[in-house]
């Protein structure tokens, strides 16, 4: 057997933290203190948060995951219910869904920016509400009672890029329900000149760390409504609404708290925002620079309407006729991790197992699954770096 070459060394990691030394003091200060966890740098955050949006609530939770799921809690949305939904994103838009025994209704998504489609909303919005065999077009193969009712619409901001969300509000203002905006991947974007995650009902932040910033694992929900908030900050302290003793649970609730560590390197991570935004919007022009005209792969597209991206990953899209897996694999032997963005949804194993679903039954959303390759991109990511992922790339293409 001839011995395999061993793998090149990774000319950069997929993604990275943006740390310095004040994150790293504020840190170590919260354990000088008796407060590690619902203390006084979980408001700081929080503070920094709401001063940003401009919303009137911001409240900080374990996960965008668990964010997303109190808002679906909030919305009163439960089993059997219908939530008109993008099949084009990570599985926990459609995750929170399910927890509560509700139905993700997808719709495709655009070509250009993989958001969901705001015109398929607003027809499916449409057929939903009439019922009959115009709902049923939209159904999936099984799983949903005929007549269910539409309670919600949860877009999702992809890459950090705003869905259209002028037209989505619209839709859910006709027909009398609230949005979910999963803005995730897109702190610090804006639309029309306004901030991302505060065009909903209810937003979305999360800190994972290979987003703009990190809390290790964290997540905010801002809204402007009073209810929502009052529930919400109820759900992620066990249930435990204003009034309560310390052992008193009005709600069914979870821990979904964020502790203090996190909320400390949170804060001081927004007083960079501006900072790590602009940093990453630098690395995002080498990419766009240097790959703009190698032919084989489409680059990324910001729309007029998006009057700011805050660039979550770099995601480029290989021509039909390259086989992305076997570029991936190609790009890794060359030192360039790689992931594929986004397996659809519609298509993971349980989901298909629950609901019947079938290739080529969202193929936009199929299509952008099978042809994006997200590459290495952090705010830490050198001009060098960059030069050398884009060389990779174009020798990787020319074996085509």
């Amino acid at each position: 057997m001839t011995p395999q070459s061993p793998p090149s060394k990774q000319i950069a990691p997929m993604s990275s933290p943006d740390l310095t030394e004040a994150e790293r003091d504020a840190v170590a200060n919260v354990l000088e203190t008796p407060w590690l966890s619902m203390g006084p740098e979980t408001k700081a955050f929080e503070k920094s948060i709401r001063k940003h949006i401009g919303s009137q609530h911001a409240i900080a939770v374990s996960s965008g995951t668990a964010g997303l799921h109190l808002c679906v809690r909030a919305a009163d949305i439960g089993e059997g219910d219908l939530v008109i939904t993008t099949p084009f994103s990570f599985v926990s838009s459609s995750n929170v869904i399910l927890f509560e025994r509700a139905i993700p209704i997808f719709v495709d998504v655009d070509p250009i920016t993989g958001n969901i489609d705001a015109d398929q909303v607003q027809q499916a919005a449409e057929d939903l509400s009439r019922g009959g065999d115009a709902a049923q077009r939209w159904y999936p193969r099984r799983g949903v009672t005929s007549g269910a009712p539409l309670k919600g619409i949860l877009p999702v901001d992809v890459f950090g890029q705003p869905a259209a969300m002028d037209a989505i509000m619209a839709t859910a203002r006709q027909f009398d329900i609230p949005v979910i905006e999963d803005s995730c991947e897109a702190l610090g974007a804006k639309y029309k000149g306004r901030p991302a995650g505060a065009l909903g009902d209810f937003g979305v932040f999360a800190f994972y760390p290979n987003k703009q910033i990190t809390t290790g694992e964290g997540a905010v929900v801002v809204t402007d409504n009073d209810d929502y908030a009052d529930i919400i900050l109820a759900l992620r302290n066990q249930g435990r609404s204003p009034g309560d003793t310390w052992l008193q649970h009005t709600l069914l609730g979870y821990n979904y708290r964020i502790d203090e560590m996190s909320a400390a390197l949170g804060r001081v991570q927004m007083e960079r925002l501006d900072e790590l935004l602009t940093k990453r919007e630098q690395v995002a022009t080498w990419y766009q620079q240097r790959l703009a005209n190698v032919e084989g792969i489409e680059i990324p597209q910001v729309l007029p309407s998006t009057t700011r991206m805050s660039w979550f990953v770099y995601v480029i899209r290989f021509a039909p006729e390259i086989d992305r897996d076997v570029a991936s694999e190609a790009l890794k032997a060359r030192g360039v991790p790689n992931r594929p963005y986004f397996i659809p949804i519609h298509l993971q194993p349980y989901m298909v197992e629950k609901f019947g679903y079938q290739e080529g039954d969202f193929p936009i959303t199929e299509d952008l699954g099978r042809r994006g390759l997200a590459l290495p991109f952090s705010s830490v990511m050198t001009e060098g770096q960059v030069e050398e992922v884009c060389e990779a790339i174009v020798e990787v293409i020319k074996k085509f």
